[in-house]
């Protein structure tokens, strides 16, 4: 496979936008060659074993796009233009020769592409020794702000940490993701060690420890998370080039005789699915351009119950408020929805003149999705109705807020709710919706949530990205957990077996001491291992120091505990 990273710049200085020039520049390019581009950055590529015939069609392309910039005033730089030849076979072979114009355009090793750089063997090697090179540089800023009697807390180091170092890292892990392990632990130290600056733990502590004293994922699991996201946010969009890569017959029986070859990353990704045994279901394609930007969905709501707290007033006043609610609506009928989530089971409900209907969803659903469904569903059953007056109560306050706040990344179902909700307005339709508390005695409420927890019929209906994302991090901390719990040897497990976030002390140094009492490495207790010395043992018990042994076992101890020697040898 060859690559032509050209850059292409107006004669005019105009940056050549994604929607006009990209699709005028790429349609002049043959069948055989691909290409992208993304504002002033262009590739194209060329793949194929007779390296006359791939000298041919990128040199057609390049003729083909010259030309076009001639005709529509616009030059390609050749200056800034290289070749690369990826390729890993051995032994002396040709490299491809292009021209633009009477320039040829040199062959180079590797190249810098969107912020990644391939090198011809796709190691990515390269890119990691500079991303590692750049992180470190950056972890400078949090040893400035880390100082242990008035530096900044944990969580804001933190946040420092992600922002500036931790996104890096993220960014184009879903691409340099497929190079060899031994590669990507080269990242691993970058990692560990701003880990340790924001705890202020020593050099000396396990990286486990490190990883759950900071709540945070070790890098290979969070690249397998990102990349998992990654790929059910493809199957969500139906236009995604990867939508329609596929892998043929003879090249599967390749990657199965030769397990050590880097699959594709939809294969790769497949099987990371069945690895973590993620259900498989089918990702909800989300509808862009659904509405018009002149033409936005108004939606409100109605909230009789806006003055009253369920903490301090009791079930009945409700109930009266709700009667006295139905009382000025008696022209409208009611529907009552609901939703309902347990560990193996999610199904809504829906209530329509006593007339209860039951859904079960996909396992993988949220509350959210379950709450919204239910409404989704009310609408479409009315659907084939008389047009008349119609009142939606739900107990879901989210679920309503996120239909009045409408925008571009709203969720795929409250996009169908204000569609058939316009539709049916459009019909002579008149529907409002009303936010009513749960668990006071409503009776159109206890119906639709009792419909919703036992509920059969199956509703065929695909999964949200966002449901999807949260199955991926449960999935994720569950592989984390599995880990964490063989670390029986480990000081911190003891005292915290189960991961999840430690609070946090407002006093620096006072959570840099608690933080080096948990992970069991002191400066009493692990400073022989920093400078080379034996081990210093408990004179009274002849074993050697740990902080278990000082703070529990060693009676002679208990005495020095309240002296400030004590507190400073931690």
């Amino acid at each position: 496979m060859f690559e032509l990273k050209r850059a292409l710049s107006s004669a005019h200085n105009t940056s050549p936008g994604p929607d006009g020039i990209s699709y005028e520049l790429l349609r002049h390019l043959n069948e055989d060659s691909l290409a992208s581009l993304y504002v002033d950055d262009l590739q194209i590529s060329c793949e194929g074993s007779d390296m006359r015939m791939i000298e041919r069609q990128l040199q057609t392309a390049v003729n083909n796009i010259v030309k076009w910039c001639n005709t529509n005033g616009h030059s390609i730089s050749a200056s800034k233009s290289c070749c690369v030849h990826f390729c890993r076979k051995r032994g002396i072979h040709p490299d491809p020769k292009i021209r633009i114009r009477a320039v040829q355009i040199p062959v180079v090793p590797d190249v810098r592409f969107l912020g990644v750089i391939f090198d011809r063997r796709l190691t990515f090697l390269p890119h990691i020794l500079q991303l590692r090179k750049r992180c470190e540089k950056s972890l400078n800023l949090l040893k400035v702000l880390s100082n242990t009697s008035w530096g900044a807390d944990r969580t804001s180091l933190l946040r420092v940490y992600q922002a500036i170092v931790l996104s890096r890292i993220d960014y184009g892990c879903v691409v340099y993701g497929s190079a060899c392990n031994s590669t990507l632990k080269k990242l691993d130290p970058v990692h560990h060690m701003a880990l340790r600056i924001c705890s202020g733990a020593f050099r000396t502590s396990p990286v486990q420890s490190l990883y759950v004293n900071c709540h945070q994922l070790p890098l290979d699991l969070r690249r397998r998370k990102l990349s998992l996201a990654y790929y059910f946010k493809i199957l969500s969009m139906p236009s995604h080039p990867l939508q329609n890569v596929h892998m043929g017959t003879s090249m599967k029986r390749l990657y199965d005789a030769r397990p050590s070859n880097i699959r594709p990353f939809m294969d790769r990704m497949k099987l990371h699915i069945s690895e973590l045994d993620l259900p498989n279901v089918h990702i909800q394609q989300r509808n862009l351009f659904l509405f018009q930007p002149w033409n936005t969905p108004r939606f409100h709501y109605m909230n009789p119950f806006a003055t009253y707290s369920k903490t301090t007033v009791a079930p009945v006043v409700f109930q009266r408020v709700f009667a006295y609610h139905r009382s000025q609506y008696s022209r409208y009928s009611a529907i009552y929805t609901d939703g309902s989530k347990r560990a193996d089971y999610v199904g809504c409900g829906v209530v329509i003149e006593d007339i209860m209907h039951g859904y079960r969803l996909d396992t993988s659903c949220s509350i959210f999705t379950a709450e919204a469904v239910a409404i989704c569903r009310a609408l479409q059953l009315i659907d084939s109705n008389i047009p008349r007056k119609y009142c939606i109560y739900t107990d879901s306050m989210s679920v309503l807020e996120a239909l009045e706040n409408y925008d571009d990344r709203c969720h795929p179902v409250v996009c169908k709710i204000l569609d058939i909700t316009s539709r049916l307005y459009s019909k002579g339709f008149d529907i409002v919706f009303c936010w009513l508390p749960s668990h006071v005695g409503i009776i159109g409420n206890e119906q639709a949530e009792s419909v919703a927890k036992s509920a059969t019929t199956h509703l065929p209906l695909s999964v949200p990205l966002s449901d999807m994302k949260r199955v991926i991090m449960h999935h994720i901390f569950k592989i984390w957990q599995e880990s964490w719990s063989q670390q029986l040897d480990n000081k911190l497990h003891s005292v915290k077996p189960v991961i999840g976030a430690w609070p946090v002390m407002p006093m620096r140094r006072t959570d840099v001491k608690l933080t080096r009492l948990r992970i069991g490495h002191t400066r009493l207790t692990h400073r022989h291992l920093l400078f080379g010395e034996r081990a210093p043992e408990c004179p009274s018990c002849n074993v050697s120091y740990t902080v278990h042994h000082i703070l529990i076992d060693c009676v002679p101890f208990l005495i020095l505990i309240a002296s400030p020697f004590f507190v400073n040898l931690f």
